[in-house]
């Protein structure tokens, strides 16, 4: 969090931005057209300047006419360079502390061909699948791993933090138990992380927490649900079967919190009878980071397929019955339910998701299991010279994590002895600790904690005096057998396994990805070069602040950039998604009414237009939603928001608005709009997906919104990730701060409960958005957003005379993104929106957002990245595609058999069997002259979606399948 210093006017200070127009050279990289390509541009749209077009886009009334106060522009180097003064701020502490958090070693290969590979971290989410089809293999593995360790049917294809995933397991049992009860257990013995998230999910939905020992709860009081940790907080391992079948007897379901590599040695939670299973596949080869991102995991029963949060990768066939892959189910569900839908997450940790898999992948079951026995091994091991010393372990069932009484030694001395030697261990109370041990840990590692223990370096034994535990571990179920976890082990077979599943997907790295609301711009390769630096990447979450000095500096710095940025008062960084940020921007203004006497506040506003998320997010916050009709131009309905806003106007909590519009367009009445809402006593939140046009332009806290989140993987070149991770931290006007997240474990100030598991969400990740901004500079930012508007523009006036543009400004100009209606080709030639999408790929391009926010339609985002090159072969292709649709609509091609209907094609389609359609191969693959310079081949056909509902599969299937 950061207060909001009073605003100045731009002076000599070296440290401010100047209104100079000269770029950085960075800026010039980052903005993929030149001054020339720009001139070109305004002709076509008719304007003398570039400020001339920002003038006729956006409102007078709300443009910020004032330099932001950001530092200078540095060079890539000199950025980096003062990055890396940062991050030697930071010290690198061995850290024991457990928590669900622990070193580990990224195999070298994964580091490097995944982790920073833009091949793998520039791709969009897989909504496209024939393009996709090796995020989604990888993905698929990732599902099969968790199923297999956790012994449940189906698992989705991650989610954000374990705490999180427990939150997202509660709603849901809440949502399934028919017995009326508002009682969720809680075990004492969960990560007190995860018990303040469940505190904080479940206030605003009137769910009771009871915080329990589940040996002594005696069930007088009715459950809907209950959640235990596996091996528990403190280490201990309990055998839970007979807490889980009481439970079962009121109808609860149970959620088991496990470490996924203790279920290598552990009886697993579906054999023990739980419902669900939740968890942190972070150890899996994936950094500390200082909180994430790391993926999480979801499993369950199939019977509850439906009602998983997230996504599930599923198998389905393509046109020519070959096996291909594609979201299943429930998939943007909520774009759908939109108020009803059971969660408000839409992303995944694509990317971590896919290291920890193929983390499995490197090391087999045979290799995973070594790594669990020796962790086990060495803490017995510890555990039998703590024991020698005269502590005592609380228990003696345990896999990684001792729980250490220290009897008449002082806290104080232990403590102090380790800090001496630079390593970490958690604190119960003022008599116990605990030590987990971890992937890294070595016999050394054991002599020096012993050491502290003793506090003095001579011990009274050696290790070779100690005696060999051999403890017999439950599991006997088989897991991981299927060929991917056992035959890639060698480096060589990894190398090519990942690179065959590269080279199935597009990403940023092929050509343009123009989607709508998602803002697919360059990650520059500065930016993410710190990711990987150990001063950011090997701290855990719970270090003490006084070795994360660093990343203090860096979030405070952050914190105050981008409330320059916004114009708010406060920032809170916590939120690790778009779905958080917005989950706890609704929940800041929730609290807000509370605090004031205003339970009753209750009513979200929220256009049609919205995004789907939206109304999830509202119900999660205990709202009601109540819908705003738009116009014909996509704007609010003015006159139907004040009828509504006076009708609740004594229940009214929030409006829900993004900026510019869902329809693209930089909305005229935006203040009033504000103005009507807070006439009323209720609050406006503000979507900031769209904020890649008002960076510099215009601030939601001048415009008049109350809280604002931010996108930092669109806006701020976090990258995608193939479908995550992300950031969506908040912002706040004044009077909101106090309200802001805080946590349990560090405290923060805030007095909202944790939204998150770890203090600053994915923390590691924050270096990528404070590089940009560096890099940028005022100038520079201010720059990218008009830029970005005026390739917006330009693709809209280069393509209105093929397909109309749907929504316009008031002077017929759109924001950052342009919809193109495509309705109209349903009727003339039997075209469906996908056919063009499809087609798309032929020509080497991902297709926009398609059928949202208008079915029939795609929604163009070009972001400020793409050179003019690209945008005119972007056009040029789909002008051509309209051409083509002429070809049917004249009856010169098939109504039935054309290159749109059968599109993609992929290479096998065009060489083996017959050719019996009515064009000619090079029609079908080559369709332009790029085509033949560099062609991008789908692995698959078009694929059948119903078949793979119908028939669901969510795990890896036998080979025999691809034969």
């Amino acid at each position: 969090m950061v207060a909001n210093p009073p605003r100045t006017q731009p002076s000599d200070n070296k440290i401010l931005a100047t209104n100079s127009q000269k770029l950085s050279n960075f800026t010039q990289r980052h903005i993929g057209i030149n001054a020339d390509d720009i001139q070109q541009m305004l002709e076509v749209l008719g304007f003398s300047s570039l400020d001339a077009l920002i003038d006729q886009t956006v409102p007078q009334a709300i443009r910020f006419n004032q330099t932001l106060q950001l530092p200078a522009a540095q060079s890539e180097y000199a950025a980096l360079a003062k990055l890396k003064q940062i991050a030697d701020k930071n010290q690198v502490y061995r850290s024991f502390i457990g928590m669900g958090y622990y070193d580990c070693i990224t195999p070298a290969v994964i580091q490097r061909n995944i982790l920073e590979n833009p091949g793998w971290y520039t791709a969009y989410t897989p909504y496209q699948p024939e393009i996709a089809q090796g995020r989604l293999e990888a993905l698929l593995n990732f599902q099969t791993m968790i199923i297999d360790l956790t012994g449940l049917e189906i698992a989705n294809a991650s989610l954000l933090d374990e705490a999180t995933a427990a939150a997202e397991a509660m709603s849901m049992s809440y949502g399934i138990c028919k017995n009326k009860s508002h009682n969720y257990f809680v075990s004492h013995e969960c990560h007190p992380q995860t018990i303040d998230v469940l505190q904080t999910r479940a206030k605003p939905l009137g769910i009771n927490i009871i915080i329990a020992d589940h040996q002594t709860f005696d069930f007088a009081e009715p459950i809907f649900g209950a959640i235990l940790q596996y091996p528990a907080s403190d280490g201990t391992i309990y055998d839970y079967r007979n807490f889980i079948e009481k439970s079962h007897a009121q109808g609860a379901l149970v959620t088991v919190a496990a470490d996924p590599l203790s279920l290598l040695l552990l009886t697993p939670p579906g054999e023990l009878g739980a419902d669900i299973a939740v968890g942190s596949t972070q150890r899996f080869g994936i950094p500390l980071g200082f909180g994430g991102p790391h993926a999480a995991y979801f499993a369950t029963k199939e019977e509850y397929k439906r009602l998983v949060p997230g996504r599930i990768v599923g198998v389905s066939k393509d046109i020519h019955g070959k096996p291909a892959y594609r979201l299943a189910l429930q998939t943007r569900e909520q774009h759908i339910r939109r108020d009803k839908a059971t969660s408000n997450i839409c992303t995944a940790q694509v990317l971590l998701a896919v290291m920890a898999s193929m983390y499995a992948v490197y090391h087999g079951p045979d290799g995973l299991r070594g790594i669990a026995e020796n962790i086990h091994q060495l803490t017995a091991t510890l555990a039998n010279g703590l024991k020698k010393l005269g502590y005592k372990i609380t228990s003696e069932n345990f896999f990684d994590t001792l729980r250490v009484e220290l009897g008449n030694t002082k806290l104080e001395a232990i403590l102090d002895a380790a800090n001496e030697r630079n390593i970490n261990l958690r604190i119960f109370d003022n008599s116990n600790v605990g030590i987990s041990l971890d992937e890294t840990t070595t016999p050394e590692d054991l002599i020096e904690l012993w050491q502290i223990f003793a506090l003095k370096d001579q011990l009274p034994f050696t290790v070779e005096e100690l005696p060999v535990t051999n403890y017999q571990f439950s599991r006997q179920s088989k897991y991981l057998t299927h060929p991917v976890f056992n035959r890639y082990h060698s480096e060589t077979e990894l190398l090519r396994y990942l690179h065959q599943l590269e080279s199935k997907d597009l990403s940023l790295t092929t050509s343009m990805i123009p989607l709508g609301s998602c803002t697919m711009k360059l990650n520059a390769t500065s930016e993410m070069i710190p990711v990987t630096w150990a001063e950011f990447g090997k701290i855990h979450p719970f270090a003490p602040i006084s070795q994360t000095r660093g990343y203090q500096i860096l979030f405070q710095q952050l914190e105050a950039w981008l409330s320059e940025i916004t114009g708010f008062a406060g920032i809170s960084l916590q939120p690790n998604a778009g779905s958080q940020g917005e989950y706890s921007g609704l929940l800041v203004i929730h609290e807000y009414h509370q605090s004031r006497g205003e339970e009753h506040r209750n009513i979200c506003l929220i256009p049609q237009s919205a995004h789907g998320t939206n109304p999830a997010s509202a119900v999660m916050c205990g709202m009601k939603v109540v819908g705003v009709a738009c116009d014909s131009q996509g704007n609010i309905d003015v006159d139907d928001l004040k009828a509504k806003a006076e009708k609740h106007s004594s229940e009214l909590a929030a409006l829900m608005v993004t900026y510019p519009s869902t329809h693209g367009v930089f909305e005229e009445a935006i203040q009033d709009i504000c103005a009507i809402v807070h006439n009323h006593g209720g609050q406006v939140y503000m979507d900031g997906a769209n904020m890649n046009a008002q960076v510099g332009i215009c601030r939601p806290g001048d415009i008049g919104a109350d809280v604002c989140h931010l996108n930092l993987h669109k806006t701020f070149c976090i990258p995608h990730g193939g479908g995550g991770p992300g950031m969506g931290p908040i912002g706040v006007a004044s009077h909101l701060v106090p309200f802001l997240p805080g946590h349990s474990v560090v405290r923060m100030g805030g007095e909202l409960g944790a939204v998150s598991a770890a203090p600053w969400g994915s923390a590691s990740i924050l270096v990528i958005s404070w590089m940009y901004i560096i890099m940028m500079g005022a100038d520079g930012l201010t720059q990218a957003t008009k830029i970005a508007i005026l390739n917006a523009n330009y693709i809209a006036k280069k393509l209105e005379s093929f397909y109309p543009v749907l929504y316009q400004g008031k002077n017929g100009l759109v924001a950052h993104e342009c919809i193109l209606d495509l309705r109209s080709l349903k009727k003339s030639a039997q075209i469906e929106i996908d056919d063009v999408a499809k087609r798309l790929m032929d020509y080497g391009f991902h297709a926009p957002t398609v059928s949202w926010p208008v079915a029939g339609t795609i929604m163009v985002e070009p972001t400020e990245s793409e050179s003019k090159q690209e945008l005119d072969r972007f056009c040029d292709a789909l002008i051509a595609i309209r051409e083509e649709v002429a070809a049917i609509e004249s009856g010169k091609m098939d109504i039935e058999d054309n290159v749109l209907k059968n599109a993609p094609h992929t290479a096998e389609s065009l060489i083996i069997g017959e050719w019996n359609h009515p064009y000619s191969r090079e029609q079908a693959a080559y369709p332009a002259p790029w085509n033949k310079e560099y062609k991008f081949w789908p692995s698959v056909g078009r694929i059948d979606a119903a078949f793979g509902d119908r028939n669901f599969v969510c795990s890896c299937l036998p080979m025999e399948a691809y034969s």
